[in-house]
């Protein structure tokens, strides 16, 4: 550097001196090149001082570059980082606005809805109020919750003396124990309940309510309440009562009436049946029949009135029997071959068919359809033939059995066809006015003939005759075993009966078969008869006598240890009510006025034969057979129909409260007395529908000397709730048989 530095020097005075001088001064050239050397190693020195600071400067820029970068670079990061803060803060304001936007907007929808339910639950609670109808709520611990103007009115009570409040701290000591056991009822069972409740308000009034008890649940399906509802049903429930009064009216007005229209009848029959089996002429035999059969269509109107009161009460029955259909046809044709022969007119019957079997019918309303329609066919017809075509289809399932009566008489206009079956209806054909009749003929075989599953339907002509035809579903059956005619030892029997006549009449039939009889016309006589003769094998109780009943006598016979085991036979033209009035008595059998003499050697038979053989079966023991007294179901299905034991079976239903509720209020009261009547009640009732646990559950807190009155309401709860679950058994056995 130092000799570059002084060649430079050199070569810069050299060039200085030509150019100054144009010749070259040498000594000029060595000052420079002292001047140089003296000063090169300075300048080198400076020249490395400037260049290491420049270095370092240079060093130091590119750092502070590099810092500057990393500076900007962080500045940038730092700049998008607070754009992106400043997006983000700008969005979540813009989502705070929004959101405080819908917050506002829902809490002015709040308050719309509130406002909304506020006014509805306003409105409805005016409905409520203002209802004629009872509401109520109780939470689920039983309390009080809420209720409307109806409750507080019937109770005497305001709201905020109800709300929080027990049902036996608002209702009166009679009520409470009836409103616990249903309201339990609901919570255990968790379903809704009718019922009737008779209610005594505070001011004494009576009335009645439908109320409906429904269990309230939330959303999880947990029970939390009850929902009562309640109907004013008074006016219903009066009109009900009063109409059962007019039925029971009605009933006893109708048998006291055909009671004393069979009184003579019975005497005719009677007497007719006597003559018939002593020698007569053909003439003098000829009256009798028309006697005898003028006594049977008489006892068949008679007939028809209690019919005609059945179907009023829904309470026709069925009894069907194995018949042999070729007599019973011929027994019909005798009686219409009478009646025609007594008008002159010809009788024509036509079989189709084998006839020679036995089927399934009830013969006495079969036969009382065909008498009406074969009775009214002579009646209408003045001249020409009165015909019936019977007709046996054995090769459908079921059977048929077809009937047609058929006459040559002044016919039906078609504008009486149409009614020609409604009750109490009168042609307004002038040619069948002048003919008397009483309206309801064609009406009762109409209803029997349906009560027996068939059909009847007309076809007629003005002045060509009309045709009935009856077509009855039957079924093929084996023929009856016939039982063996048995003796029977000579008795002496007390015949009480009030009206001489019957009581010739019976009294002969009982001595041509060898017996004694003591008659008594009134109760009071045949009690002290009672009292007096110590060998008195049998009773034949009339029910009607002019100073008691037939059923006082009995109960009496009963409650006497030396009468109980005297047999009691009753005789009454209506066996079957005769048998209800006697509910509870053991008698020993029944026999229908008039006398058949067949059922009556029966009965005797039975009863006193030593030759006649009693079938004893054993008996296995079903779960079925602890809960329902199966051979009373049977016997009453048989006897009284389906449709009658289920009515009693809906009466049972509605009359089971009040016989609980009076036993809880009675143990409530620690009245022995009454719980023990009240249980003798259910008992009874229980008994008249089969259900065999119940009655002898009721028999066992009947007899309860010291019941444990602080568990009884329990037992009694639980009681109950066992009842309605035989009555369900009941209800599947009734409809499977």
């Amino acid at each position: 550097m130092i000799l570059f530095l002084m060649l430079s020097s050199g070569l810069l005075a050299l060039a200085v001196s030509l150019i100054l001088y144009n010749q070259v001064h040498w000594h000029m050239v060595a000052i420079a090149l002292m001047v140089a050397a003296v000063a090169a190693p300075v300048f080198v020195a400076i020249l490395l001082y400037l260049v290491r600071h420049l270095d370092a400067a240079l060093f130091y820029l590119k750092d502070s570059a590099r810092q500057e970068t990393l500076l900007n670079e962080n500045l940038q990061e730092n700049i998008r980082q607070l754009n992106f803060e400043i997006e983000e803060r700008k969005k979540a304001f813009q989502a705070k606005r929004r959101a405080i936007d819908e917050l506002r907007k829902e809490i002015s929808e709040r308050k719309k809805t509130q406002i909304e339910l506020e006014e509805q639950s306003l409105l409805m609670k005016s409905i409520v109020d203002s209802s004629p109808d009872l509401f109520y709520y109780r939470d689920e611990t039983g309390r009080f919750a809420s209720c409307n103007k109806m409750f507080e009115q019937l109770i005497g009570k305001t709201s905020a003396e109800l709300i929080g409040h027990y049902p036996s701290e608002i209702y009166s000591p009679d009520v409470a124990p009836a409103a616990i056991l249903t309201d339990h009822e609901v919570s255990v069972n968790q379903a809704e309940l009718t019922l009737d409740v008779e209610y005594t308000t505070p001011q004494g009034q009576v009335m009645w309510f439908e109320m409906r008890k429904v269990p309230f649940f939330d959303r999880q399906s947990r029970y939390i309440g009850l929902l009562g509802f309640g109907r004013d049903i008074t006016s219903r429930k009066l009109a009900e009562q009063a109409l059962e009064r007019a039925y029971q009216d009605k009933g006893k007005f109708i048998a006291t009436l055909s009671h004393e229209l069979r009184t003579p009848l019975n005497g005719i029959v009677g007497l007719t049946r006597r003559l018939l089996q002593t020698g007569l002429t053909d003439e003098q035999r000829s009256w009798s029949n028309t006697i005898f059969s003028s006594a049977e269509t008489l006892g068949n109107i008679f007939n028809d009135i209690i019919d005609l009161d059945k179907i009023d009460r829904q309470d026709l029955d069925i009894a069907c029997q194995s018949v042999d259909l070729a007599q019973f046809i011929g027994d019909i044709a005798n009686f219409a071959e009478l009646i025609c022969q007594q008008k002159g007119l010809q009788f024509k019957l036509q079989q189709v068919g084998d006839f020679q079997v036995f089927a399934k019918l009830d013969p006495t309303r079969v036969r009382q359809v065909l008498w009406n329609l074969l009775n009214n066919a002579v009646k209408f017809t003045a001249k020409g033939t009165v015909s019936l075509y019977c007709e046996f289809v054995a090769d459908a399932e079921p059977c048929n059995l077809i009937f047609m009566v058929s006459d040559t008489g002044i016919g039906i206009a078609p504008q009486e066809q149409t009614r020609i079956f409604d009750m109490y209806y009168k042609s307004s054909d002038g040619r069948r006015l002048s003919i008397v009749g009483s309206g309801i003929g064609l009406s009762v075989s109409k209803a029997l003939t349906e009560a027996m599953g068939g059909q009847i339907s007309l076809q007629s002509q003005l002045n060509q005759g009309s045709s009935f035809s009856v077509h009855l579903p039957t079924e093929l059956m084996a023929e009856p075993v016939q039982v063996a005619a048995v003796s029977c030892p000579s008795l002496t029997i007390l015949l009480v009966e009030d009206v001489p006549l019957n009581a010739e009449i019976a009294s002969n039939l009982l001595e041509q078969r060898g017996h004694l009889v003591i008659h008594a016309e009134t109760g009071e006589d045949a009690l002290a008869l009672l009292e007096t003769e110590d060998d008195i094998d049998l009773v034949l109780l009339d029910m009607q006598l002019p100073d008691m009943t037939g059923d006082q006598i009995a109960r009496f016979m009963k409650e006497e240890p030396h009468l109980a085991q005297i047999p009691i036979v009753v005789l009454s033209a209506n066996v079957r009510k005769a048998e209800q009035q006697l509910a509870g008595i053991q008698i020993a059998g029944s026999l229908a006025k008039p006398i058949n003499t067949t059922n009556l050697d029966q009965v005797l038979a039975q009863l006193f034969s030593p030759s006649m053989v009693r079938s004893v079966q054993t008996v296995v023991t079903t779960p079925q057979d602890t809960v329902l007294d199966i051979n009373t179901l049977q016997d009453y299905l048989q006897s009284l129909g389906k449709n009658s034991v289920k009515r009693s079976i809906q009466l049972f239903q509605q009359v089971l409260p009040g016989y609980i509720n009076k036993m809880l209020e009675t143990a409530t009261q620690q009245d022995l007395t009454e719980f023990q009547e009240a249980a003798h009640k259910l008992k009874g009732a229980a008994s008249s529908v089969g259900l065999l646990w119940v009655q002898q559950q009721a028999k066992q807190l009947e007899q309860e000397e010291q019941p444990n009155w602080q568990s009884i309401e329990r037992q009694l709860i639980e009681f109950h709730l066992t009842i309605e679950r035989h009555l369900a058994a009941l209800h599947e056995y009734v409809e499977q048989y």
